[in-house]
């Protein structure tokens, strides 16, 4: 629990030293608050994998945070800078006054019939839940279909830390231990966060309810097939929208079905995986059923740019942003955009803060509508304001 009354105070740290504990000591110093720290996360690219206990030594030993989370990414994330190659080392370190903060390393252990979860914590009340997740051990999908039935609306963002191609390519860090399965995260309670997911997307076309579905297929819309649906929005569209849509159709299904209109918020954004010519069905990334609303979106930079500029300019009227983490998509960074370290410029210019940290991530986890998903090619966020 913080004992000082003065404000909310984010700072972060970045070095490309090639030695660990030289890049993380680097990192740490530049990261300090100059009080005491309640939360911090590291963030370590690849390269410093077998010696990631190096740097969870120098940092604890650097700001000494009542809590350390952090992992092994593709690619990290500091201040206005994306380092998606080579070796980064990237700490992000938070005094809130009046918050009380509790880690915790969850793990997915096999029984004979299920997948049981051991060491997730408590999370009423929480301001935000933070959720770091090794991919390969840890059910993050299905996790997070239990938890929204048993917590909804619980502010939690995250995402997948993809290092490699297995096990054992990725490292998961709580305070002094560093494990190399399951997830770990902080229930953070009594401060001002706020949540934001920036699904990178633009509508097109109209609304329409699936009428006839089976599983992830879509057989009709509106009483049509679905792939005519689909064809006749296309042919609505201008040229260059039409140059949008060559990098790939999306469905967005309305999450909230009670709503009298729909925003680009409303919608969970799920790819299609392919279409049957003769049938006119369109499978996608998700279950589906009949009475679903889906419009359908297209993804490419401007859409990306246009929407994480708009959750922003959202976000930043609940209060003055002290700093924030950033979880991206390892599809974005300038495998999406034409000029490196996009979201992280755009994130830092529009909070006014240079002080946002966090890594690429193989699966984002955020909130929309309400509930937590698992989202591809998005920008999740957890904004801490001034107390």
């Amino acid at each position: 629990m913080a004992t000082t009354t003065e404000t909310t105070r984010v700072r972060v740290g970045l070095s490309a030293a090639s030695e660990t504990a030289a890049a993380a000591a680097a990192a740490a110093s530049a990261a300090a608050t100059g009080r005491p720290v309640d939360l911090a996360l590291l963030f370590l690219s690849p390269e410093h994998l077998d010696t990631a206990d190096d740097a969870v030594e120098v940092v604890r030993e650097t700001l000494a945070p009542a809590t350390l989370l952090g992992c092994v990414a593709q690619g990290v994330v500091a201040g206005d800078r994306e380092v998606e190659r080579g070796p980064a080392v990237a700490v992000w370190a938070a005094t809130l006054p009046g918050a009380s903060v509790t880690g915790f390393h969850a793990s997915a252990v096999e029984l004979d019939e299920a997948i049981a979860i051991t060491g997730f914590p408590d999370v009423d009340g929480a301001a935000v839940v933070t959720l770091l997740v090794d991919p390969f051990t840890y059910p993050a999908a299905a996790f997070l279909e239990q938890l929204n039935e048993e917590h909804p609306g619980l502010p939690l963002v995250g995402g997948l830390a993809v290092a490699g191609s297995g096990a054992g390519t990725t490292a998961m860090i709580l305070d002094g231990e560093v494990h190399l399965e399951g997830a770990v995260g902080a229930v953070v309670r009594n401060s001002p966060v706020v949540t934001v997911v920036s699904q990178g997307c633009a509508p097109f076309g109209q609304d329409a309810v699936i009428t006839a579905a089976e599983g992830n297929v879509i057989h009709e819309l509106a009483g049509e097939p679905a792939l005519e649906r689909l064809r006749a929005d296309l042919a609505s569209l201008t040229p260059e929208q039409r140059q949008m849509a060559l990098g790939g159709v999306l469905a967005g299904f309305v999450i909230d079905e009670n709503k009298p209109e729909y925003g680009r918020g409303d919608f969970l954004i799920r790819g299609l995986l392919g279409m049957d010519e003769a049938t006119g069905a369109l499978v996608v990334g998700q279950p589906v059923r009949v009475g679903q609303t889906v419009r359908f979106h297209v993804r490419d930079a401007d859409a990306a740019d246009e929407d994480l500029r708009q959750a922003l300019g959202e976000a930043v009227r609940h209060g003055t942003p002290a700093g924030a983490l950033l979880f991206t998509c390892n599809g974005r960074g300038t495998n999406m955009f034409p000029v490196p370290h996009h979201d992280a410029r755009l994130v830092s210019a529009a909070l006014g803060e240079p002080n946002v940290g966090g890594f690429f991530c193989g699966g984002e986890i955020g909130p929309v509508g309400g509930q937590a998903f698992l989202h591809g090619f998005t920008a999740t966020l957890a904004v801490f304001l001034e107390r």
